[in-house]
């Protein structure tokens, strides 16, 4: 079974700060992300592309985004 969020490319760090609550679920889903691709990656890498596949998929942020690009 996989992910929504595939394997991450080669990347920057990014320093962030969390709720506690936050991040425990993106430590658990650090855990799960390890075990489908067998590579354990810090939370601070899973959140760029986690963002990134979010506003990706917003149709409502994104559709303008694209209007935007092509000027």
């Amino acid at each position: 079974m996989m992910l929504k969020l595939p394997k991450l490319p080669d990347r920057v760090t990014v320093k962030i700060s969390l709720t506690p609550e936050l991040n425990q679920a993106l430590a658990d889903y650090a855990v799960l992300y390890a075990e489908t691709y067998g590579q354990p990656e810090p939370i601070t890498e899973l959140i760029p592309a986690m963002l990134k596949g979010f506003l990706d998929s917003d149709r409502r942020f994104a559709s303008p985004r694209r209007s935007d690009a092509s000027r």
